[in-house]
């Protein structure tokens, strides 16, 4: 059976986990992605209209601080047989940097609102703003939400 979704390893002290996930769709865009751009990181700041959209930068491009939550880790590159595809689409190619995981970050105000909830980072058609990696492909991230009832 294909995977649909990919969760990220769990990076918050004395949780057990994943808080949030990628689809199938995303995981082929940010492959395409990494091979254009390098490493990736996703960073949830908040906010309204795109604001409130996850926006993925060349890892590094993006400075985090205390101010800033990591909630998960993801190994793109994890050759599971599962993850198909082509080159053009994002499948896996073989080569990557080695193993480095993207990582998604939130602001620590912004978790403060959405720490009930999985989020899943899903990819829909149309461009958003900003300066996310993906806007020149026509298509943009977008966050889908689950209420969860963890122990927080």
């Amino acid at each position: 059976m294909p995977v649909t979704r990919l969760d990220a390893a769990v990076t918050l002290p004395g949780e057990d986990f994943s808080r949030v996930a990628l689809t199938a769709e995303a995981v082929r865009l940010l492959r395409k992605l990494w091979a254009q751009h390098g490493p990736l990181m996703f960073h949830q700041s908040g906010g309204c209209c795109d604001g409130s959209a996850p926006m993925c930068y060349p890892s590094g491009d993006f400075l985090t601080g205390e101010s800033d939550v990591l909630l998960g880790r993801f190994d793109l590159f994890a050759d599971d047989g599962e993850w198909s595809g082509s080159a053009d689409d994002g499948g896996y190619r073989g080569t990557h940097d080695g193993g480095q995981p993207l990582e998604f970050w939130m602001s620590r105000e912004q978790f403060g609102y959405w720490s009930h909830t999985h989020l899943t980072v899903d990819v829909v058609q149309g461009r958003g703003s900003g300066f996310s990696v993906e806007a020149p492909e026509g298509k943009r991230f977008l966050i889908r939400s689950t209420l969860m009832d963890w122990p927080v």
